[in-house]
């Protein structure tokens, strides 16, 4: 895989003098890794899968795609990068890993690119966006996808947003006629050919959107080109029949948009705006992650993550809702709400909600800012909660729970210390690795590992397993990663001298 290394800025989307992250680190000795290590909580039966995560705070260690098992074990650590969006999806009918990787903007949003691998770590597709776009800072980037959003589609398309800085008249709420602005945009792009398919902003429908009903208020200190007013803050968009519902994020909404880009409806967590008629337990705020289940001609199944707070406005519990939208009445009732009595979480950005499945209901709520991840089951108990980090200090814009099996196209690694004139140590790990469960190592008197001699067989055990050999005073050794007796991969030869 391309080793990328992108700036990082360490606590952009988290409050202002968050409290320095004092979680413990992990350390190997078969590689410089220093992911967090992570604390688990079970309180019931669980669905299958592997904690994906991207964390990111006020410290570069730990700043990579990261997957943990449910024993608190590191199972695979990418590249050192501010990653987002870093999960399992289905493309060509295949599972591939997809995450968006890139340069984070202190105003909430970034310009990047989304990388998708295959079971062997292998980039097998690079999306990216070169369009015509104005940043902050007024440099140029070779890609401009936005972190929120990376979507592969039932038609093996990617569906991405997208901020560019704009000049508009912003008069009619205070501001000045040549302020600057972001505009809200999202592009279908096809996979296979980087080609764009769909492109769609908001600034082509104020009549539908208007700048007064944003909830991010104009203010003094924002409209130049360095700190433009954030009117709309595109964060998720989702293929449906006729179009795609996208959520703002600034207007508490979903507003559908028809194939043809015009917004037929809007569906606002505000009672008594939007077009539809809501119940008291759908009211929610600040959302993110709109997802689309189970769509008819007269309704659909609607899943949000209601962060419900801001940096500066503390007002409820953060929840997950799930809706019954009834398209030919206009109305909504709420079927679900996700939230942990025992632990009351105001996340005031990011976030994400995951059916893991609809035979078993069972929910994975990602906290943004917040490092925790839970898991619901069907009554709405938790079940699972994972944290990576300090409260407000480290954040992963989404968490995610995914079924995943890989074997990597790199070899595994072996390090050997000696310990006596007789005596070694070694250490054992496969970065990735998700099908072997034993060792098998092996002694040689030649540097190629030729006529080789058993050793020993170890167990997997987390991410790095050991074992201390004696009776080996001089040569070399070399280890296979195995599923019972079968072979999955060899490491490299490594001298006992070394």
């Amino acid at each position: 895989m391309v080793n990328r290394v992108l700036a990082a800025c360490g606590a952009l989307l988290l409050p202002l003098g968050a409290l320095a992250d004092d979680w413990p680190f992990m350390t190997f000795e078969t590689a410089p890794f220093l992911p967090p290590q992570i604390s688990v909580t079970k309180s019931g039966a669980t669905d299958p899968g592997y904690i994906f995560v991207g964390p990111r705070g006020n410290q570069e260690r730990g700043t990579a795609a990261l997957i943990y098992d449910e024993d608190a074990n590191l199972v695979y650590r990418g590249p050192q990068e501010v990653t987002a969006n870093f999960k399992v999806q289905r493309l060509f009918n295949e599972d591939v890993i997809t995450f968006w990787a890139g340069d984070m903007m202190t105003l909430g949003f970034g310009y990047g690119t989304v990388h998708i691998l295959d079971n062997t770590y292998r980039e097998i597709y690079t999306v990216k966006l070169q369009e015509d776009f104005l940043s902050p800072d007024g440099q140029p980037r070779d890609s401009f996808i936005d972190l929120h959003e990376s979507h592969v589609t039932n038609r093996n398309t990617l569906l991405v947003t997208a901020y560019n800085v704009t000049q508009r008249d912003l008069t009619s709420v205070g501001g000045r006629p040549d302020d600057y602005m972001l505009d809200g945009m999202f592009y279908e792009i096809d996979i296979a050919t980087n080609e764009i398919v769909y492109f769609w902003s908001a600034l082509d429908h104020i009549d539908d959107i208007p700048f007064e009903e944003s909830k991010q208020k104009w203010a003094e200190d924002v409209g130049s080109q360095e700190k433009p007013w954030d009117t709309y803050h595109i964060n998720s968009v989702e293929l449906m029949d006729d179009g795609y519902i996208i959520s703002l994020r600034h207007y508490w909404s979903g507003f559908f948009v028809h194939n043809n880009g015009s917004i037929l409806w809007q569906l606002s967590g505000e009672k008594g705006a939007g077009d539809f008629e809501i119940d008291d337990s759908a009211e929610f705020s600040w959302q993110h992650d709109i997802r689309i289940y189970n769509e008819t001609e007269e309704g659909f199944v609607m899943n949000l993550f209601n962060n419900a707070n801001t940096p500066t406005n503390e007002v409820a519990a953060t929840t997950g809702l799930s809706f019954d939208v009834d398209k030919t009445h206009r109305t909504i009732k709420t079927l679900r709400v996700l939230n942990d009595t025992d632990d009351v979480i105001h996340s005031v950005s990011q976030g994400s909600y995951q059916l893991l499945s609809e035979e078993t209901s069972h929910v994975v709520l990602g906290y943004g800012s917040i490092a925790r991840v839970k898991e619901f089951d069907a009554n709405n108990n938790e079940v699972l909660t994972v944290q990576f980090g300090e409260d407000n200090a480290v954040a992963s814009y989404r968490g995610f729970k995914c079924q995943w099996k890989a074997t990597p196209f790199w070899n595994p690694t072996l390090v050997a210390q000696r310990t006596g004139p007789e005596s070694v140590q070694i250490y054992m790990s496969w970065n990735g690795a998700t099908e072997y469960d034993n060792w098998a190592v092996y002694s040689s008197q030649y540097s190629d590992g030729s006529d080789p001699k058993f050793e020993a067989r170890v167990q997997r055990t987390g991410f790095e397993a050991a074992i201390e050999l004696t009776g080996l005073t001089s040569g070399y050794l070399q280890v296979t990663a195995q599923k019972g007796d079968n072979p999955l991969g060899t490491s490299e030869v490594v001298s006992l001298e070394s």
